[in-house]
């Protein structure tokens, strides 16, 4: 029975990749996305609200939605708020995202209100801030901020507006195999390792999807995540939350088992390009109460990518 449990969860992670796959053939959104089928179910000048299901492809072993899709769906609804202050097919770059954590787990469906805030007054772009609650039915699960600089697309690349899809859309019909193009294959193979592996050696899914398998070093903890279509944001780049949540985990990693994460700050330097990005987490603070994490993440030809700095917290003994 067991047996038959994995097999239905397995094929249900698999045909939730080929609908996101089908969605993704629309212009305007990103593989990732579309996949976690996140619902933007109110955007306005006034805020946005987005949302997200839980599901066995984007949950951890102990069932809360993974802390990639989390970082992403905050992103997204800080990004959604600025974006309709400014033309739909604008390309925004997340420049930082600061979010503290109230231990509230992150179980149920997730709701993401975004809040415009204003553009800085004193840059030469434009250069979008906002803010973001995220909740679940337990209460408040997150709070924070972001800003976004409005940029031109890369050279040879056309933005389309983004479609804003609602969860009770009509949904897409699954894809055939056959019928898959050379990067949805790619995909699709990257889903069926992560399956594998899963069934071998245990674990979350959508860790092994997106490619976090962080190990612990001698003074941090170091990761490397393979680059592709799966989590590239619309200009073909790794997507923003999905390296913010690359971060947390590595610098997880970098502490003993009882040390909780409370807050996540990211400082997005250059674009996530390469074949792979690779994490390095060290140490900066391991008191009694509290500790401080440093990460860097680097991409082609070891350029930077990302800085982010993690807050961690003690757990109580009969909680270790």
């Amino acid at each position: 029975m067991a047996a038959m449990r994995a097999t239905g969860a397995n094929q249900a992670i698999r045909d939730q990749v080929l609908r996101g796959l089908a969605l993704n053939r629309e212009p305007g959104f990103h593989f990732a996305g579309n996949f976690l089928d996140v619902s933007y179910d109110r955007v306005t000048r006034d805020g946005s609200r987005l949302s997200l299901e839980p599901g066995p492809h984007c949950t951890d072993a102990d069932g809360q939605i993974d802390l990639g899709s989390f970082a992403m769906l905050a992103d997204l609804a800080l990004s959604a708020s600025v974006r309709v202050h400014l033309e739909r097919s604008q390309r925004l770059a997340t420049v930082g995202m600061h979010l503290e954590l109230t231990g509230v787990p992150r179980v149920g469906r997730l709701e993401a209100a975004g809040e415009f805030h204003g553009f800085f007054r004193e840059g030469s772009g434009q250069l979008g801030q906002a803010r973001v609650v995220v909740s679940s039915a337990g209460g408040e699960v997150a709070f924070g901020s972001g800003s976004f600089m409005a940029l031109r697309p890369p050279a040879g690349v056309t933005m389309h507006p983004a479609p804003n899809r609602r969860r009770d859309d009509p949904p897409p019909a699954i894809l055939a195999e056959a019928g898959l193009k050379r990067d949805e294959l790619k995909v699709l193979r990257q889903a069926e390792a992560a399956l594998a592996r899963v069934v071998v050696g245990g674990g979350s899914f959508v860790h092994r999807f997106w490619g976090y398998a962080p190990r612990r070093v001698k003074g941090g903890a170091t990761a490397t995540m393979k680059n592709g279509p799966h989590i590239g944001n619309r200009v073909g780049h790794a997507q923003g939350g999905i390296q913010l949540g690359l971060a947390a985990v590595t610098a997880a990693a970098a502490l003993p088992a009882n040390w909780a994460l409370t807050g996540l700050s990211g400082w997005y330097v250059s674009p996530g390009e390469g074949t792979s990005l690779r994490a390095r987490s060290e140490i900066v603070h391991h008191g009694r109460l509290t500790a401080v994490v440093r990460t860097q993440l680097t991409g082609k030809d070891g350029r930077r990518v990302l800085e982010a700095v993690t807050t961690h917290a003690g757990r109580p003994a009969h909680e270790r």
